[in-house]
């Protein structure tokens, strides 16, 4: 039986044109881009290339407000903390959702742990979607940071980042949006989101891992979070991995290419996924909304009476790599915070598969999906003390 991978959320395969692009500034260009010597400057020039890459892929007006970042967590961490410490004397109080990545959370939570900041954390609806609202409506006269996620790495929700940002700005409150999950997946226009601040990560859109991006819109001010030298505008310390970098301008490029075309590929696989699974087994729950709402990629069920680690450890077996959810909280034993804010049990919530398409997929992989998931299901659900049959 081939090998099937159904977790790219959770990292995804370097694409050969990228490994390729790298390997010259292993060996050939290695020099420190800070350097003055010709070698230097050929790697130099390499990143601001890839600069221009992925200002392009998420049409921000300059290259310049592309900070190159270690990956989707410290480009999280800076916006958040970065805004927040800039803005502080401007007043103290952050809004967020609940269903953020922990990396949002995270770093609001350290910063009403440390710095006596507020956060306001967001309720969402059945599907995961934010109210506009509800923003409008929690904003204070000393909020000075939104943050809130494109879309959901777990059950795949695109949220109304467009709406969220005109009451952002009509409020002169600065907006940040991870867009980690997103990118390579739908179209995503900085200007058109109406965000100052955008985080993305290289290896969820098949580049490297170890690279990131944080979009800073010209004129936002933030305090950088790492002390040295000057690189990245004086934005973040620390020789540039070049490597890194240049597969990241490769994969934005690579990204860009016919994603219409590939959207609608990935969204009629996806599709075949969600009915076959919904007809061949009951009692099921599809997590996450059943429109242009949802990540082309994504399927997120729950299952009744079941374990989520029982089903990915017999697919494995099976060859079928997948996950009951964010790759960053796998060796926890709490069901999902998002799972939980979306109105689901623990009991119901400790019984989720998320299966995410990516480079490579074919119809064959769904079709063998769904013809074993049925009997892994049924296997399992026999051992339940607490299923009827």
């Amino acid at each position: 039986m081939n090998k099937i991978y159904l977790d790219h959320a959770a990292t995804t395969p370097v694409h050969p044109e990228v490994i390729q692009a790298m390997l010259p500034y292993y060996t050939d260009f290695y020099g420190n881009p800070s350097s003055v010597y010709s070698a230097a400057q050929k790697a130099a020039a390499a990143v601001a290339e890839a600069r221009e890459s992925v200002a392009r892929l998420i049409g921000a007006a300059q290259p310049q407000e592309i900070i190159f970042t270690s990956g989707g967590t410290e480009a999280d961490n800076l916006a958040i903390k970065g805004v927040a410490m800039a803005r502080a004397n401007q007043g103290k109080h952050i809004i967020t959702s609940a269903i953020e990545h922990h990396a949002v959370l995270h770093s609001c939570q350290d910063l009403e742990k440390y710095f006596g900041f507020e956060v306001t954390y967001l309720d969402v609806d059945q599907k995961g979607l934010v109210n506009p609202a509800e923003l409008e409506k929690a904003i204070r006269a000393d909020t000075i940071l939104v943050t809130i996620m494109l879309a959901n790495n777990e059950i795949g929700t695109i949220e109304p980042i467009k709406e969220l940002g005109k009451i952002t700005r009509n409020k002169n409150i600065c907006f940040h949006t991870d867009a980690v999950q997103a990118i390579g997946q739908i179209p995503v226009d900085v200007n058109d989101l109406g965000v100052d601040l955008l985080s993305l990560s290289a290896h969820k859109f098949n580049g490297p891992k170890g690279i990131g991006a944080l979009y800073l819109r010209r004129g936002t001010r933030i305090v950088p979070q790492m002390s040295g030298g000057a690189q990245e505008r004086r934005q973040r310390a620390g020789t540039e991995n070049i490597p890194g970098i240049v597969g990241l301008g490769k994969a934005a490029q690579l990204a860009g290419l016919n994603l219409s075309k590939k959207m609608e590929q990935t969204r009629r696989l996806r599709d075949k996924l969600i009915r076959g699974i919904e007809t061949k087994i009951d009692r099921v729950i599809l997590n996450g909304p059943r429109d242009d709402r949802r990540l082309p990629n994504n399927v997120h069920f729950c299952f009744r009476y079941i374990e989520g680690e029982s089903i990915l450890l017999n697919l494995d077996m099976l060859g079928i790599a997948a996950s009951s959810g964010s790759a960053c909280t796998s060796g926890s034993l709490d069901p999902s915070h998002v799972l939980l804010a979306i109105g689901h049990p623990h009991e119901i919530a400790h019984g989720s598969l998320r299966l995410t398409l990516g480079l490579n997929n074919s119809e064959e992989d769904i079709e063998q999906v769904i013809q074993v998931l049925p009997g892994i299901i049924g296997k399992i659900r026999e051992m339940s003390p607490l299923y009827d049959g």
